[in-house]
Parts: C-alpha cells; structure tokens; sequence
C-alpha cells in the first residue's frame, strides 16, 4: 500500500510540474510537428532519463541540498538569467513566420533520446524543484523512502512527467491546428513574454528568499 501510494504521490507533483510551459515542452511540441509521435516518444524517454536520476539524488540528499545555501542560491540566480536567455531565443526570431523556425536545428544530427537528455541535463531548475518536493513530501510523511519504496516513488515521477508532457504538447498542437493564427504567435511572441514572467516571477522569489530576508 505506501509503494502504490509513494507512486501515486509522485505521479501527481510530477504531471503538474511538468504541465506550466517550459522549453522542453516547447521542443517536444516541435519534435511532434516536425517528426511526428514515434520520436516524441523517444525524446520524452530522454528528458526523463535524466529526470530519473536528479529525483533519485535529491530524494536521498534533500536535507544536505536545503543547508547549502550557497549552492541553493548560485542555482535561483542562474534560473532568472536562464529564463531571460530563453525569452530573448525566442524574441529573437519573432520576425520569421512559423513555418522558417526551425528550433531544433542545433540538434538535428542527434537521435530524439539524446536531444531530451541533451536538454534535459541543463535545465537546472529542476534541481530545487525537486529538492523542496522531496523535503515537503518526506517530512510530511506523505512518502516512505525506506527500501526500495523510494524506487517506486521514482517510477511515479518519471511517469507523471512522461504523461503532462505529453499531454501538453498534443493540447498545443491541437490549438496550433484549430485556433486562427495561433501557431503564428505562439512561439515567437506569447512564449517569449510568459518566459519572461517566469523570469520575473522567478526574480522576485530570489529578492524574496535572500535580499529582503537580510535586512529582516
């Protein structure tokens, strides 16, 4: 029973994790319109490969990340940075029409699994992501880590980001297709301001978290 509900757990805070709209999202939306299913799946397997062994890491050392502070700070700041670099990607080929965007060049020599490994070992934020996740759910005895309950746990992250993914990038598909002029918007102009949200957003948790706490 605490392995079916460790899995259930998981599942749950990874497939909403993975449903607000990130990069890797919006590659495998690409992957799907350019290449079609077969390798959308393969570059899902490869996202969550590494996803596999980050949630692993940060559920045996969630306590020991949490006191590093400095190392926990180093990765809010990037995030901002990251974030910005991402709605500038996208900015900056805003000129071009959907059909001359072409996001995946960089990475058309490799297979869809190293494409979402590739992708996936540098979105850094995943790591305090998970970190907080796996401190909340184990202090509050929402999961039990003890033997090879964890693993099951594991399974169900890896699950629950396999499934919102997907289901995220058949519903951005489904709306490029039916909606009048949103595939032309989408990626170079409302995927660029909701990154920079998340930018901002993401400014004003590291304000928050360490500027305002030190006056305090």
């Amino acid at each position: 029973m605490k392995a079916l509900k460790n899995s259930l757990m998981g599942f749950v805070v990874s497939f909403l994790g993975s449903i607000p709209l990130g990069y890797l999202n919006f590659i495998g939306f690409e992957m799907y319109t350019q290449f079609g299913v077969y390798n959308l799946i393969w570059y899902l397997l490869g996202v969550i490969a590494v996803e596999g062994l980050v949630v692993y890491f940060t559920l045996i050392f969630a306590n020991s990340l949490v006191n590093n502070k400095k190392l926990m700070k180093i990765i809010d700041v990037f995030g901002f940075f990251f974030l910005l670099l991402l709605a500038y990607s996208f900015y900056s080929q805003s000129n071009q029409t959907v059909g001359d965007q072409h996001y995946l060049d960089p990475y058309i020599k490799y297979s869809p699994f190293v494409i979402g490994v590739l992708l996936s070992s540098v979105n850094f934020l995943q790591l305090p992501f998970w970190t907080g996740w796996n401190l909340y759910l184990i202090n509050g005895k929402y999961i039990d880590i003890q033997g090879t309950r964890k693993y099951y746990y594991v399974a169900g992250t890896l699950a629950g980001t396999f499934g919102g993914m997907a289901v995220l990038v058949y519903v951005l598909y489904t709306l490029a297709l039916n909606a009048s002029g949103f595939s032309s918007y989408l990626l170079p102009v409302v995927i660029p301001i909701l990154f920079l949200g998340l930018a901002l957003f993401q400014a004003f948790k590291v304000y928050k978290k360490y500027v305002q706490k030190s006056k305090t």
